[in-house]
Order: C-alpha cells, then sequence, then structure tokens
C-alpha cells in the first residue's frame, strides 16, 4: 500500500509541478519583457518552490530565520542531499536567491529563457577558467540587484547522505564580493526524493540558518579555514560525520 501511495503522490507531483514551472517560467519571461528586475520576478521562485513542496506532502520548517537580514545580499550555502533541496530553499529563504545551474538546463526551452532572464548563473564545467570568471560575473551581476548567491560547495548530491569535502569557490566568491558567508544545513530531503529515484515521497524537511560568517578583510590564505569553518558548522546541524579531509583544493 505505501509502494502505491507514494506512486499516486509522485504522480500528481509531477502532474502539478511540470505545468506549474512553465507558467512560472512563462511569467519571468513576460515580468523582464515589461519591467524591470525585483517585485514579482523575485517572488515567483519562491512560490513556485513552495508549490512543489506542498504538492509533493512536505511539511518545510524553517529555524533561525532571525539570523538573516532581508535586505543584505549573501553567499548561502548549504549541504546537497537531493534534488529536492532547490524547492526547499526556494521555498525556505527571506531573501532573493539565484542559483548555479549546469550548462544543459539552460538548453531547455522556456525553462533556460526563464533562468537566463531571472538571473540563473550558468556553469559549463568544461570551460575551465572562463568558467569561474563567468560565475564571478553572474555574482556580481546579482549582489547589485540585492540578490543573494545559493551556491552547494560539494558541486553534486551526496549519493549515500554523507557530506563530500567542500569546494573553495562559493567562499573565494564570498570574500572578493566582500559579502557575508550564510551557512544553511538540510536534512530530510534525502528521504522525500532519493538521488537517482523517480519517486518523490511525503516528508518532513528542515533548513536550518545560522548565523553568517563575515568574509570582511579576509585574504586568500583564510580561504581554506573559513571552508573548514562553514564544513564543521553545517556537518553538526546536518547531524553527519565530516570525512578526514573537509575540503577540496579545487574550486
Amino acid at each position: 500500500m505505501r509502494t502505491l501511495a507514494d506512486g499516486l503522490r509522485s504522480a500528481l507531483t509531477f502532474a502539478v509541478g511540470i505545468p506549474v514551472t512553465a507558467g512560472c517560467a512563462a511569467a519571468v519571461v513576460l515580468h523582464t519583457l515589461l519591467r524591470p528586475p525585483g517585485g514579482l520576478l523575485d517572488r515567483i521562485p519562491g512560490f513556485w518552490g513552495r508549490t512543489w513542496c506542498r504538492t509533493a506532502g512536505v511539511k518545510l520548517t524553517v529555524e533561525g530565520l532571525e539570523r538573516i537580514d532581508p535586505k543584505q545580499a549573501y553567499v548561502v550555502i548549504s549541504n546537497h542531499q537531493s534534488a529536492f533541496d532547490i524547492f526547499a530553499h526556494f521555498a525556505a529563504l527571506p531573501v532573493p536567491i539565484r542559483f548555479l545551474a549546469k550548462q544543459e538546463l539552460f538548453k531547455i526551452p522556456l525553462f533556460g529563457a526563464a533562468m537566463r532572464r531571472i538571473g540563473i548563473v550558468e556553469v559549463d564545467r568544461g570551460a575551465g577558467r572562463a568558467t569561474h570568471q563567468a560565475v564571478n560575473r553572474g555574482a556580481a551581476a546579482n549582489m547589485r540587484l540585492g540578490r543573494s548567491l545559493m551556491i552547494y560547495p560539494e558541486g553534486t548530491r551526496s549519493r549515500d547522505g554523507a557530506m563530500l569535502p567542500f569546494k573553495k569557490g562559493a567562499f573565494a566568491i564570498a570574500r572578493n564580493l566582500g559579502v557575508p558567508i550564510v551557512p544553511t544545513a538540510i536534512t530530510g530531503s534525502r528521504q522525500v526524493w532519493i538521488p537517482g529515484s523517480k519517486m518523490i515521497r511525503p516528508g518532513h524537511i528542515t533548513v536550518t540558518i545560522m548565523d553568517p560568517i563575515s568574509t570582511e578583510n579576509m585574504t586568500l590564505r583564510d580561504l581554506g579555514g573559513l571552508t573548514e569553518q562553514a564544513f564543521s558548522v553545517i556537518a553538526k546541524v546536518a547531524d553527519v560525520e565530516a570525512p578526514a579531509e573537509p575540503i577540496d583544493s579545487r574550486t
């Protein structure tokens, strides 16, 4: 019976979520043609995330909202347990956020155009140094508009629930732009949508917002310590064991 119920819930979630995604994408394109950035444009992603959560039967709890200033731009980081993390973070965070997204997603008709227009930062993993420069430009452009950048420093979803080593790229971006890092921890999303599965199950996701970490006066030599500090606070809240080497020297 549980398998049947989960199957029906998954079918409902996709039946609602896909048309809502298309509708939100169309709304973004139309809005950017007619009006300047901001306002409704920054509310659409939150609506999109909340709709997926509600349709999937996900109870979303957000802890630590008082630690974040809605008027401040941040680099927000988190552990990455599931594809559902994106919906949960859009729904949970009280600041307008934009993500990094792989190049292939921008080839999807309408959806790709909407991502570009809303400020999602395109990542071409095969472009090397040019990718870092493009990401830095995209991050700076979003910060100028008061948006925060959401980055998963592991670089990919965890397949077994254990946190992967953090890359330093997110921390370098925050340091270069002079904005604080906000560590967040997400729990429960892996149970909702297990990596590699087509089944979405109801569940309880908690997003915990931790104290911002200032990058003021930080040097390049400080990035290792900053990365390790952020990894440790997230691992503690997410209740996972840290690997022996929590820092990945690649950016």
